[in-house]
């Protein structure tokens, strides 16, 4: 019941794009395709998941006084390691569009917000099942968006084409206001049923 709520609240209760509102930077960037956005999303999960992991398993041994320098250093580790991968294994255009975005996850708040508040203070079964959860919350997120701008923008979903007359196509949901709406929009729509289950 415990993993449960933990995965409950990063994936729906503090989901971090949707209530906690993280990581808009790689947010407006990289969700201009489905494919795009769930690529981002599973490699800042892998990540998490890693570095919570080490930090949750050393977390006695880590002094104050360079804490954070040693988060820094574990979770840059990890960023580097998929860095390489993905430029091995993952499609090239993939990796191009993640881009710059991939180095940045060293500085995600996202990643940060969770070692710093769960995995430093946790063991290690929790921390994996935290990280999982906010990981899995922030890919839903992303995908949620990606799947909406480019059905609007592009009038395709993760690369197939589904509306043909690009008369018909909104521009602007791939353009950086489109992320803006779409994430405001979802938030609305959230809060809605938040609000109505509330009232019963």
């Amino acid at each position: 019941m415990k993993f449960y709520r933990l995965l409950r609240n990063g994936v729906v209760d503090q989901n971090p794009v949707f209530v906690q509102l993280l990581a808009l930077c790689p947010l407006l960037a990289v969700t201009t395709s489905a494919v795009n956005a769930i690529a981002m999303g599973i490699s800042t999960t892998a990540v998490m998941l890693g570095a919570c992991t080490i930090i949750s398993i050393f977390r006695r041994f880590f002094m104050n006084e360079i804490r954070i320098a040693a988060f820094v250093v574990i979770v840059a580790s990890f960023v580097t390691i998929l860095q390489l991968m993905l430029e091995v294994h993952a499609p090239p255009e993939i990796n191009e569009a993640l881009g710059i975005y991939i180095p940045l996850i060293v500085v995600n708040c996202i990643l940060f917000a969770r070692i710093e508040s769960f995995a430093s203070k946790n063991k290690v079964l929790p921390s994996i099942v935290d990280a999982f959860g906010m990981g899995m919350g922030f890919t839903l997120g992303l995908l949620a968006i990606g799947i909406i701008r480019e059905f609007l923008g592009a009038g395709s979903v993760f690369g197939i084409e589904l509306i043909r007359d690009t008369t018909s196509h909104v521009l602007i949901m791939i353009m950086a206001p489109g992320a803006f709406f779409t994430l405001g929009a979802l938030i609305m729509i959230r809060n809605y049923f938040v609000e109505k289950r509330k009232r019963g």
